[in-house]
């Protein structure tokens, strides 16, 4: 077995732990099994069939014995596979060769001729990438990405009151509370995450060109465009009729597209705590023994969120070419999709390594609310923008204007603006709302907000 340190792809390196969840749904040995589990199912939906008299029936002992054999396909099972790989050149056919074996090993050599019967490999290959890319979907992508909405949501209402500084174009802007930012992120990658689970995955059974023609060639009576959508349905994928040899991809592409929107998110969301713990708004709990730096012992670095950073740009390069090449391929088939679908295991293996450290970074931060305070304090001219609204609301005369002299490209303080508000000319229940203002209260329904279920 390769050792990590000698792996070529960090994956199965230095991330070999991180990405092992993926590994009973992406890897050759995960494809070879999914590829007996079509391959035995379609002989078990022949045998089911009074229409095919050639396939006699299994009964149920006998379909439980087939079903062992992808249900408990271990290493050697798929080792005894690349062999036949191997000898033969061909992936699926290397499948069908092995199952032969393992019927006559069982007592169904009878039921040999109907393995793999009037199929194209594409048939078995784009069935058995349905179900190992719904099952990775479904069982490791979203409930990872769900654990991170999570920790935004418990970071949402813990602090949803805590006021800070916003910035706009970088620049000091209206107050906002921490809480409600977090709630932002939550309720985008919510989004984003329901949409990935939302797409149902496409799958076909229809011969060489798509024609069925050897089905109907061999038994013209039965009505193979029914049996092909409901066995495809038996795996609970949705069926496409019109294809040429190859399943257009269009779905699993819409599938990337969506995934990549997800890493979007969580990149945005990584830059801006980089930003925020560089601005001290964050602090980091310090792991003990580990090392910030090789010469400055001070540092604690936002390294999880650098690394998922870098993780998910490498993963949307890779779901970007995976959407814009699958749905292509020339006249009826060409081979270029199959060594570019090995891909997928490398693009959600580092999408799943930005979203295991995204999440432990969440886990380490903790906001500074001293300076977040002091922040707050320092720019009093964020006011300006309740000011001018409140005395536009009293018809007191260009209050924007005069509100711009005071405050643009300077640095007011808490004094300049309460003698700004005395010399004006206005009620003096107006001059009380308007001295009553603080940076830390003007933060609008912000609370509420950060409380806001999806």
């Amino acid at each position: 077995m390769l050792a990590p340190l000698d792996a070529l792809s960090p994956l199965d390196g230095r991330y070999a732990a991180d990405t092992d969840p993926l590994r009973g749904y992406l890897t050759e040995a995960a494809l070879y099994r999914a590829r007996v589990q079509v391959e035995v199912e379609y002989l078990i939906f022949l045998a089911r069939s009074p229409r095919i008299p050639f396939v006699k029936p299994l009964n149920a002992a006998q379909q439980g014995a087939l079903r062992t054999l992808y249900r408990q396909f271990g290493s050697e099972a798929a080792a005894a596979v690349a062999a036949w790989d191997r000898r033969v050149n061909h992936d699926v056919k290397a499948v069908e060769y092995w199952l032969r074996e393992q019927l006559t090993a069982l007592g169904l050599e009878e039921w040999n001729e109907a393995l793999h019967w009037a199929l194209t490999s594409e048939d078995i290959n784009n069935l058995a990438y349905g179900l190992l890319v719904r099952g990775a979907r479904d069982n490791v992508l979203i409930p990872a990405v769900r654990d991170i909405y999570i920790s935004l949501r418990d970071l949402a209402t813990t602090y949803a009151e805590l006021p800070m500084l916003a910035r706009t174009h970088g620049q000091p802007a209206t107050p906002t509370t921490f809480g409600k930012e977090m709630n932002v992120f939550a309720h985008r990658l919510g989004r984003a995450n329901d949409v990935v689970n939302r797409i149902v995955l496409t799958g076909k059974l229809n011969g060489a060109t798509g024609t069925f023609a050897a089905h109907v060639a061999a038994l013209p009576d039965v009505d193979w465009l029914r049996f092909s959508q409901a066995f495809v349905k038996f795996l609970e994928l949705e069926p496409v009729t019109l294809t040429t040899q190859i399943e257009p991809h269009d779905t699993l592409a819409e599938l990337c597209d969506a995934i990549r929107r997800v890493n979007v998110v969580l990149l945005d969301l990584d830059m801006d705590f980089w930003r925020y713990i560089s601005d001290g708004y964050l602090g980091q709990h310090a792991a003990a023994g580990e090392v910030g730096s090789s010469t400055m012992p001070h540092k604690v670095n936002p390294i999880d969120f650098e690394n998922s950073e870098g993780n998910l740009h490498v993963a949307n390069a890779l779901l970007e070419l995976l959407a814009r090449k699958l749905p292509i391929s020339r006249l009826q088939r060409d081979l270029s999709d199959s060594t570019v679908l090995r891909t997928l295991g490398t693009a959600f293996g580092h999408s799943l390594v930005a979203y295991q450290r995204t999440l432990r970074g969440l886990g380490k931060v903790e906001p500074n609310v001293e300076r977040m305070r002091a922040d707050l304090q320092a720019h009093p001219e964020v006011l300006g923008e309740a000011i001018q609204t409140i005395l536009r609301r009293e018809g007191y005369p260009t209050p924007y204007e005069l509100l711009k002299q005071l405050t643009r490209g300077k640095a007011p303080t808490h004094d300049d603006l309460r003698q700004f508000i005395d010399a004006l000319d206005v009620a003096p229940a107006v001059k009380a709302e308007l001295q009553a203002l603080t940076p830390e209260s003007y933060t609008g329904i912000a609370t509420q907000l950060a409380r806001l279920q999806p």
